[in-house]
């Protein structure tokens, strides 16, 4: 058997190997038209990491309408992943953030946000039904928004994308 110092440091050359391929496997993709400091997304091998999509028709003046704003985010979704040759049945995980909408007294708008979403998934066309939080926030970035929302999903192993990543 090997001496301890040395079953240590092959642990810790594995290790340190095993985080140079992970990071090989990452891609970045910036935003568009943006110096904003973050990325649109983020490639984790097969996994595809989507930053938080909001209304940007949103006027600063006029309250929003939830149920809208979700729609208008989840069309921004559709389009951001299909430009990575993804679609919202590849959408493991989504993390949906509502700002409490003055109309309703400073409450989330979740039945609004529900009728958005139940646009999008667990339809007859896309039954996919991710996993999900929806969680009510203070505020978002863009004043008079109410609807953030992200995504994480998974190439298939039948999908372009997948042929793309060379997997």
């Amino acid at each position: 058997m090997f001496p301890k110092r040395i079953s240590i440091a092959i642990l810790a050359v594995l290790a340190a190997c095993a985080a140079v391929s992970a990071q090989s496997n990452i891609t970045r993709i910036p935003m568009p038209n943006s110096t904003f400091p973050i990325s649109q997304g983020v490639w984790v091998g097969d996994t595809f990491y989507l930053s938080g999509m909001i209304d940007s028709s949103v006027a600063k003046s006029t309250p929003g309408d939830t149920e809208a704003q979700t729609a208008h985010a989840l069309d921004a979704i559709k389009a951001a992943l299909a430009a990575q040759h993804l679609a919202l049945g590849d959408v493991v995980m989504m993390h949906a953030y509502l700002a409490g909408d003055p109309a309703q007294g400073g409450k989330m708008d979740f039945a609004g946000f529900m009728r958005g979403y139940t646009q999008y998934f667990g339809t007859k066309d896309q039954p996919n039904k991710p996993a999900r939080s929806a969680m009510q926030v203070f505020a978002l970035a863009l004043p008079g928004a109410l609807v953030e929302i992200e995504v994480i999903a998974v190439a298939s192993h039948s999908s372009p994308t997948h042929a793309l990543l060379g997997k």
